[in-house]
């Protein structure tokens, strides 16, 4: 079975609801599963729940069939996406072009002119695909 995961942001912001969008769209069109992902950093503590992601999130685009929701506490949002990511094997991950531009930076400091995409591809074994705040894919 395909799985795709999507991090999306708490409460949803225009990005998220872009990028949340283009997953259910990419989820429905390859007969996936779905990981909704939001991470609640630690240092914030907002304590947000499943049912108040799942809520949030249907009341964007209505119910998903075959949809999980998931929040994971972490320090650093990208970490705890890839970690994510890696522990569910995803098939493909659908991230917003701001959170790849962070990506981007966090690797940056690893590595020298990092091709966000490539490198989770290589090291998550997943597809990445980028969507723009106007719901886009960037490639």
């Amino acid at each position: 079975m395909t799985l795709v995961v999507v991090p999306v942001r708490y409460p949803l912001s225009k990005h998220s609801k872009a990028t949340l969008g283009e997953a259910v769209r990419i989820a429905e069109e390859r007969d996936a599963d779905l990981t909704v992902l939001h991470v609640d950093l630690f240092q914030n503590n907002h304590n947000v729940s499943r049912v108040d992601l799942k809520r949030e999130v249907e009341s964007e685009v209505g119910q998903i069939d075959r949809a999980r929701y998931v929040v994971r506490q972490g320090f650093l949002v990208e970490e705890t996406i890839m970690e994510e990511v890696a522990d569910e094997d995803a098939d493909v991950v659908v991230i917003g072009s701001k959170q790849a531009g962070r990506w981007r930076k966090m690797l940056n400091r690893l590595f020298e002119s990092p091709d966000v995409g490539r490198y989770l591809e290589e090291q998550l074994d997943c597809t990445v695909i980028t969507v723009s705040a106007e719901g886009e894919t960037i490639q």
